[in-house]
């Protein structure tokens, strides 16, 4: 006979419903008590945490439980084996709450299952692209639960910390090369604004892998890609697939793409312009990103083909200036178009006189010096008041709008009543 645990909510209803055989809870009790794996489950329905905690107890799980986004953030650290998480929490949604897991270096790498009694395609590929591993619709199967969160702790073990040795290196090359060569990426757009008269200034292009067996998160790829060799690979790929997309529906605005500082020291110029040859999109209008993935290896070849990618009609932004290997000294060398303030900083800087000072600092600099100032990570109404007080020149992040695969101006421009507002 089939034994089965369904888990969910009946609809107008706290009531919890299962449908099980006690049989098939003792079944594999003890199981993993020998290795003991550490489960972090946020939802605020405490009849189902109850329920679901006691189950993967028996299993020989540990649990533990967080009925909001901000404890679960505080909670989770590298001991955490895998986060089940709700996406409506009290305080926050459950995509904001995956996103600052990701965004945390020691939370980067934990797995996460999304549960929601409602999960839309457009919610699973967001999902997806802030870095869940998988998903799971309520009501559920307990046994289906179990299976998916033993396949994907067994995925993504080989970027813990403390398991860099769990997978062989010809597994990885293998991987990155699968990626590349059937081409497992998905561009993502995310709209800049001007805010003094405001306006759409562009979109930044992000990738996002497709779900692949080992990488959860594009961080993770990039870093790969960039140890073991793919990284021009996958960043020419990356560019390709975008622009394709985007040179459809660009006519003014620009296109901002990540550049690695890897990729100007190499000899790629004709290749990267061959990229470009094939769309319509207008390389004056293209803005290359030099990114804190990694430091530039070798300065006079660097800033050498950096003028020749300037002289073909490139504009460069130095990206996460205030933190990675941003320095002053890279803003003075590169002399760019556009500098892109880090995250960190715009991060609750309404709150913060000395993060204001710093803004006011880099804003006066590059207003003499004829940049174009652009705050990252706005997340707040709070945050974007600030920066526009600050005279910074355009935003991007969260609250104005969210990375999306699809782009529609006229659905991206809704967000100009947000920066319009007072």
């Amino acid at each position: 006979m089939k034994k089965s645990l369904i888990i969910g909510r009946l609809s107008g209803s706290n009531a919890l419903y299962l449908i099980y055989n006690i049989e098939s809870i003792d079944h594999g009790m003890g199981n993993n008590t020998d290795n003991k794996k550490n489960i972090l489950l946020v939802d605020d329905d405490k009849s189902v945490t109850e329920m679901l905690s006691m189950l993967l107890e028996m299993r020989g799980y540990h649990v533990r439980v967080a009925s909001t986004g901000h404890e679960a953030i505080e909670v989770a650290s590298n001991t955490t084996d895998l986060i089940i998480l709700d996406l409506v929490l009290p305080d926050q949604e459950g995509f904001s709450v995956c996103r600052k897991l990701k965004e945390k270096k020691e939370t980067t790498c934990i797995p996460i299952i999304i549960l929601s009694a409602k999960l839309l395609s457009e919610d699973i590929v967001e999902g997806l692209y802030l870095g869940a591993d998988d998903y799971l619709t309520k009501p559920f199967e307990y046994e289906e639960l179990v299976a998916r969160m033993e396949a994907v702790m067994r995925r993504v073990s080989v970027f813990r910390e403390d398991q860099k040795t769990a997978l062989d290196q010809d597994v990885i090359e293998r991987e990155l090369r699968r990626i590349v060569t059937e081409e497992l990426i998905v561009p993502f757009f995310q709209p800049i604004f001007l805010l003094d008269s405001p306006r759409l200034l562009g979109l930044e292009a992000l990738t996002r892998p497709r779900k692949s067996c080992i990488f959860v998160n594009p961080e993770l790829l990039f870093k790969a890609a960039i140890q073991f060799g793919f990284y021009q690979e996958l960043e020419m790929l990356a560019w390709r697939k975008a622009l394709a997309y985007a040179s459809k529906y660009l006519k003014e605005e620009k296109i901002f793409l990540n550049c690695n500082p890897y990729l100007v020291e190499g000899q790629k110029l004709l290749t990267v312009k061959s990229i470009f040859d094939k769309t319509h999109v207008p390389i004056d209008n293209v803005v290359l990103e030099i990114t804190g993935r990694s430091a530039v290896s070798n300065y006079q070849i660097f800033y050498n083909h950096l003028n020749e990618y300037r002289q073909q009609g490139f504009q460069f932004a130095v990206d996460d200036v205030g933190g990675g290997y941003a320095s002053l000294e890279t803003i003075v060398q590169i002399k760019p178009e556009v500098v892109k303030i880090d995250r960190h900083i715009i991060s609750h800087i309404n709150e913060d006189e000395f993060k204001q000072s710093i803004v006011k600092f880099v804003v006066a600099f590059c207003k003499d010096n004829k940049i174009l100032s652009i705050a990252e990570g706005v997340e707040t109404k709070e945050e974007l008041v600030t920066i526009k007080h600050l005279g910074i020149d355009a935003a991007q992040g969260y609250y104005l709008h969210n990375p999306v695969p699809r782009i529609d101006f006229a659905e991206m421009n809704q967000s100009l009543k947000k920066v319009d507002a007072r």
